[in-house]
């Protein structure tokens, strides 16, 4: 527990034996481990952050032994709310943080541009997605006039951002360790409402804690976090009203009673056209009632060693042939472990 995950090939698979008999998927929470541990040998397919794709895997020892892949990523990162905090529960306020946040600039300087800003819970150019959502809506003066409206204000323009009873307007963005990414851009992120009088302070803590001990009992004023997206665009677990409790999904505790209808409508149809309705008017209402604020949606940027034959880029990515990858005998080591 908490060291790897050993994973041997079923003869029994309904779609035949894997090609590679065992696969060894070690845990390794910090990104710069995982990067010493692949050049090392000790690994065969990490996924790179932009820095090291685009600036620290050059050279021959790098391109003679390993193969790199681009492709957008079935993922997203997000600002959530903690909605039972007084701070947000005005969704005047979470539409000006939207509109205090340049996107753009995240994907500029926390993936050197690999990378697109989100405008909601799907992959850009899957079917489920709404493109008619803008996905970056950076209007600082448009901020400064929502929260005016919420009633939070700042004197002379200056100074920090106070309500009628004089309490200024801080919180923090919690994250977890080890993910450069996040940090950067909660940094970023900070900047951007310290411009407009918000007080934010950033604070990381170890995974297993982050999750027990904050997440899951929901002590927390807003996290940096992000989620898979999967296959069936069914956000269930995630969204439903019922799975705003200890421990569920829907940490943030969101409710809203029409996108609860949709969601059970949605997943009870498999008629594509009438789902496709369905999860546009989800997407509107998320971005109406922001809930969350929708960051970016990365490149995703495997590294594969040489050895490693079958793969097969397509738009699900690489692994979707993954019980087809296979490594010829004269390359064969004691394990294949993957990360």
């Amino acid at each position: 527990a908490g060291n790897r995950l050993v994973l041997v090939a079923n003869p029994d698979y309904f779609e035949g034996r894997a090609y590679i008999d065992e696969v060894v998927m070690r845990i390794i929470p910090d990104q710069s481990t995982q990067f010493m541990e692949l050049g090392a040998g000790n690994l065969d397919t990490i996924s790179l952050s932009p820095q090291q794709y685009l600036y620290q895997t050059k050279g021959p020892g790098w391109t003679d032994n390993f193969r790199k892949f681009q492709y957008v990523a079935s993922a997203y990162s997000y600002l959530g709310y903690n909605l039972t905090s007084p701070l947000f529960s005005d969704v005047r306020v979470r539409q000006a943080i939207n509109h205090a946040i340049d996107k753009d600039e995240i994907v500029r300087g926390v993936l050197s541009g690999l990378g697109q800003a989100a405008n909601g819970p799907y992959k850009p150019g899957t079917w489920a997605y709404n493109a008619r959502i803008p996905a970056n809506e950076f209007d600082q003066d448009k901020a400064q006039r929502l929260l005016a409206q919420a009633g939070w204000q700042r004197k002379d323009g200056t100074g920090p951002l106070k309500d009628a009873k004089g309490r200024s307007f801080a919180f923090t963005i919690l994250t977890n360790q080890g993910n450069s990414q996040r940090i950067k851009a909660a940094i970023i992120i900070q900047s951007r409402l310290k411009d407009l009088g918000i007080q934010v302070e950033i604070r990381t803590v170890e995974w297993a804690s982050f999750i027990k001990e904050f997440v899951d009992k929901g002590r927390f004023d807003a996290l940096l976090l992000g989620w898979n997206i999967l296959q069936d665009p069914d956000l269930y677990d995630v969204w439903h009203s019922s799975k705003a409790v200890p421990g569920g999904l829907n940490f943030v505790g969101y409710k809203n009673a029409e996108l609860d209808d949709l969601l059970e409508r949605g997943r009870r149809s498999l008629d594509q056209t009438l789902r496709k309705g369905i999860y546009d008017r989800i997407q509107e209402i998320l971005h109406q009632d922001q809930p969350y604020c929708f960051l970016y949606v990365p490149m995703a940027l495997p590294m594969v060693h040489a050895r490693v034959m079958g793969i097969t880029p397509a738009p699900a990515g690489i692994t979707h042939n993954f019980i087809r990858w296979w490594i010829p005998k004269s390359h064969q080591g004691p394990e294949l472990t993957q990360q």
